[in-house]
C-alpha cells in the first residue's frame, strides 16, 4: 500500500546502524561516562559529577578555545562562502569560456589533498623565510614580514585563512551544481525585462541556492568546530594557547596532561554544539513539497 513502510526495508539500512552503534554510539557513550569522573587513564578513577562540565564554562583555556572555533567559522565558513557566491557569478556568466573544467578543477583540488600535506604546506609558507615573507619582501613592505604562526596576533587568523583556501573549493563546487539546475528561461525572461547580471543573480541564482548555502554552511560550520589536525600540524595550540580548539584541547588533555574525565566532557559538549548548530542550519533548507 503507497506510503505504507515496510518491516523489511529496514534490513537494508541494519548494517549501517550496527556499524554506527559499534564504532561511534557505543564510544559516544562511554566518552559520555568518563565525562562524570576524575581519571588519569591509568588508576583508579573519582566521582567528580558535574564539575568537568562547570569546567568548561569556568576554565578559562576551555573558554578561549571554544572561542577560537567560533572565530575559525567565520573563515572556514562565511568568506568561502562569500567569495564562492562571487566566483559562482561571474563562472556562471562565463560558462562557455575555453578550460572551464581546469578552473574548477584547480579550485576544488584543496578538498582532494590530505590536511596534513595541506598544513605542512602552509608551515612551509608561512615560516620566516617562506614564500609569503619573500614576496612582501619582494614587493617592499618586508617591515611587516614575521613567523606568522608563531605570532599571538596572526596565528589564529593565518590558520583561519588556510581553512578559506580549503572551503572555497567545496562551496564553489555546491553553488555551481545549483546554478546548473536552474531553468534558463528564467535568466532569459530576466534579460527581456531588462535585467542586468548583478539583478539576475539576486533575483534568480541566489535564491535557487538557498539548498546548497545551507549544505555549504553545515559542511564547513562543522569543519570549523572540529578543526584538529590542521592546528596539531601547524602549532600545537600555540604560540601559547593562541590557536587551542575544542577538539586539540580534548586531545591535549586526554593523552598529555591526564584529564581524560576533562578531556570527555570536552568532547561532549563539543558533539552537542555540532548536532545544535547542525540543526539549526538544516533550518534554512527549502521545505519539499508534496
Amino acid at each position: 500500500m503507497k506510503g505504507r513502510r515496510q518491516p523489511v526495508a529496514y534490513l537494508y539500512v541494519l548494517p549501517a546502524l550496527v556499524v554506527f552503534a559499534v564504532f561511534l554510539g557505543l564510544p559516544f557513550l562511554q566518552t559520555f561516562e568518563y565525562s562524570f569522573y576524575h581519571w588519569d587513564g591509568l588508576s583508579a578513577s573519582t566521582w567528580a559529577g558535574l564539575s568537568n562540565y562547570r569546567d568548561v564554562v569556568a576554565d578559562p583555556q576551555l573558554r578561549s578555545a571554544f572561542g577560537h572555533a567560533l572565530m575559525l567559522m567565520v573563515f572556514y565558513s562565511v568568506v568561502p562562502i562569500v567569495i564562492a557566491l562571487v566566483l559562482t557569478a561571474l563562472i556562471s556568466r562565463a560558462h562557455r569560456l575555453r578550460g572551464m573544467s581546469v578552473y574548477r578543477t584547480v579550485l576544488f583540488l584543496p578538498q582532494v589533498i590530505a590536511t596534513v600535506v595541506v598544513a605542512t604546506m602552509w608551515v612551509s609558507i608561512y615560516s620566516s623565510h617562506g614564500l609569503l615573507n619573500q614576496v612582501l619582501r619582494l614587493v617592499g613592505l618586508g617591515s611587516l614580514a614575521r613567523v606568522w604562526l608563531g605570532d599571538y596576533s596572526t596565528a589564529l587568523v593565518a590558520i583561519g585563512l588556510v581553512g578559506t583556501w580549503l572551503n572555497v573549493g567545496l562551496c564553489l563546487v555546491l553553488f555551481l551544481s545549483g546554478v546548473g539546475n536552474i531553468a534558463p528561461t528564467l535568466f532569459e525572461a530576466a534579460r527581456l525585462d531588462g535585467a542586468n547580471t548583478r539583478q539576475e543573480f539576486l533575483a534568480i541564482s541566489l535564491p535557487a541556492l538557498r539548498g546548497q548555502i545551507a549544505a555549504a554552511l553545515t559542511l564547513t560550520v562543522v569543519s570549523a568546530l572540529k578543526t584538529f589536525d590542521l592546528v596539531y600540524v601547524t602549532t600545537r595550540g600555540g604560540p601559547g594557547t593562541s590557536t587551542t580548539v575544542p577538539a586539540y584541547e580534548a586531545y591535549n588533555r586526554a593523552f598529555n596532561t591526564g584529564q581524560v574525565g576533562s578531556a570527555a566532557a570536552v568532547a561532549v559538549v563539543l558533539t552537542v554544539l555540532i548536532m545544535v548548530v547542525s540543526a539549526l542550519i538544516n533550518r534554512l533548507q527549502p521545505q519539499e513539497t508534496a
